[in-house]
């Protein structure tokens, strides 16, 4: 029987999720490209693994943002956003600590969650999973650039048809028409054709070679030895790569865990996950370090201290060491850290000073949290040395990790490691929305409403929703920025214009209360901002497939 799907915020952002089983231990299952949780349960094959599954964990399924039945306001979002719905479906079901199964896409969130929040990953389990999506002469396995473009082609003229190749995802069952017919309705009920093009893209650009080392969770990693899909290389490349991880080889082609020998992918989970006996607790996680150089006549005084210390906060970080003129801290990833000094910026700036800014991720003692090694404090300080006001500097770990934030970079020069000897290639951070503050603009920054630049987009339009004359300008006065540099930064970071995001918006909460409420099509109508309910009736549709009434004969 298919479990209840429930929803759970992730900042602004509802993410759907079900939970079933009666095993000892819980299992966040991640899953690969695109996914629909209700869909899963329409192909018996799936069924029949799911349940196995259920008898020996509490499993937790769920939608990533801008898939599925997830909000789909945002078609795109970095590793670090994913780790955050993670997080909060963890939360949403009191779970302190789970296995994370990680399927194709998902192998490289679900190893980024392991290395950030060891003492969150009961172990982690990986399927058919790549460090990589673009070939490298250190990972020739990886598909070049020319076949990348040949996907994105195929993405835009036949996404969901018969067209797409499928059987190479499922060779096993390419003769299986209802199987096949499924996989295709699976993929296109889990993504647009867009969302799926931008998650395509993104996935070109992650690389998570260099944060392997950094897991210490219990590791098991399988792969089929003929996937056409990622190569049996690959897994044996990240297997040796990850401390004491193990790596089993299976017969077959099937991309498809769910296919094919699935029993013997089910047995390897099983003995892994009952017999597996994790630490209680970790001394090294996953990093994000940043050092902040303050440009101004006099040291920064102890209220601005305090001030810059609670903006970091908003970030999920944590200023460390402060001497009034450098500033150490630590987040919890990468983008958290671009965008928090991004905006710090322009708070400096009102004190009569700028700032310039270098950023590593690195495994480090839990303690520094608390406090930055001399060894971290050498190398991020060389980084710091290079950087101008008004300038962040990042190391090409954390270029990798920034896949779908948005932002652009610029090659900078290189720096040494004193302490291992290795250079690190340094980017420069383009926010080309910052280019320019309309004169006609006052601009008040002090701390901001929220973490980062979206969530202060989307918590705006949510406090306006049952203002029909809620638009773009109003908006642009809230947020604190004018309108062309409104509409390059939303286009980067959700891939739609500030019209298209304020009504999906609506429609989104809109769909909401019709799961909650007993309002009538008319009266949810008006509630959202629509004062036209047959233009609300085709709006809907035209973002949910279904109309209004329609969705509450199927759904409520």
């Amino acid at each position: 029987m298919k479990p209840a799907t429930q929803y759970t915020k992730s900042g602004h952002i509802n993410i759907a999720y079900q939970v079933f089983g009666t095993g000892p231990v819980d299992l966040v299952y991640i899953p690969g490209w695109v996914s629909n949780i209700d869909l899963m349960w329409a192909c018996p094959e799936l069924v029949d693994f799911l349940t196995e599954l259920g008898k020996i964990s509490r499993v937790i399924l769920f939608d990533k943002r801008g898939t599925g039945l997830s909000d789909r306001i945002v078609e795109l979002s970095t590793l670090e956003e994913r780790m955050d719905d993670i997080r909060a479906v963890m939360d949403a079901v009191s779970s302190e600590k789970a296995v994370l199964f990680g399927h194709s896409e998902g192998g490289s969130v679900s190893a980024l969650f392991a290395a950030t929040y060891p003492n969150r990953t009961h172990s982690l389990i990986t399927f058919g999973i790549f460090a990589k999506r673009i070939y490298a002469p250190n990972y020739p396995w990886a598909p070049t650039y020319e076949e990348r473009q040949e996907v994105y082609r195929m993405i835009e003229k036949n996404w969901g048809s018969g067209e797409m190749n499928l059987e190479s995802l499922a060779p096993s069952k390419k003769d299986d028409k209802e199987f096949m017919d499924w996989l295709a309705n699976y993929f296109r009920s889990g993504a647009s054709p867009s969302a799926a093009l931008v998650l395509t893209k993104m996935n070109t650009e992650v690389d998570i070679i260099n944060i392997l080392g950094s897991i210490k969770v219990p590791t098991l990693i399988l792969q089929r030895a003929q996937d056409i899909d990622v190569k049996i290389d690959e897994g044996r490349f990240i297997a040796e790569r990850i401390p004491d991880a193990k790596f089993v080889e299976l017969d077959g082609s099937d991309h498809l865990f769910w296919v094919g020998n699935s029993k013997e992918v089910l047995d390897e989970i099983r003995k892994f996950t009952l017999r597996i006996r994790p630490q209680q607790s970790y001394g090294q996680q996953l990093y994000t370090i940043a050092a902040a150089r303050l440009f101004a006549a006099e040291r920064a005084t102890p209220t601005q201290q305090e001030l810059i210390a609670q903006f970091v906060s908003q970030y999920r970080g944590q200023v460390i060491q402060c001497d009034g003129r450098t500033f150490f801290s630590t987040f919890e990833g990468p983008s958290k850290a671009v965008n928090c000094f991004m905006n710090l910026f322009e708070t400096v700036k009102t004190m009569g000073g700028q700032l310039a800014v270098g950023i590593h991720i690195k495994e480090g003692s839990v303690d520094e949290a608390h406090f930055i090694s001399p060894d971290t404090e050498e190398f991020v300080g060389s980084i710091l040395e290079q950087a101008n006001p008004n300038q962040i500097l990042i190391t090409q770990t954390v270029k990798y990790l920034l896949s779908g934030a948005g932002l652009t970079f610029a090659q900078h020069k290189s720096v040494f490691d004193n302490n291992t000897g290795e250079p690190h290639i340094l980017f420069r951070v383009c926010d080309e929305g910052k280019a320019e503050e309309p004169n006609n603009l006052t601009v008040t920054r002090q701390l901001p409403k929220n973490g980062n630049f979206l969530e202060n987009v989307l918590q705006s339009i949510e406090s306006h929703l049952d203002d029909e004359l809620f638009g773009v300008e109003m908006l642009c006065e809230e947020i604190g920025v004018g309108e062309r540099q409104l509409q390059r930064k939303l286009k980067a970071v959700t891939n739609k214009s500030p019209i298209q995001l304020i009504s999906s918006v609506r429609l989104h909460r809109a769909k909401q209360l019709m799961l909650q409420s007993d309002d009538n099509v008319a009266e949810i109508a008006y509630q959202t901002g629509f004062s036209n309910p047959s233009y609300f009736s085709k709006s809907f549709k035209k973002e949910f497939g279904l109309s209004p009434t329609a969705f509450l004969q199927k759904y409520r």
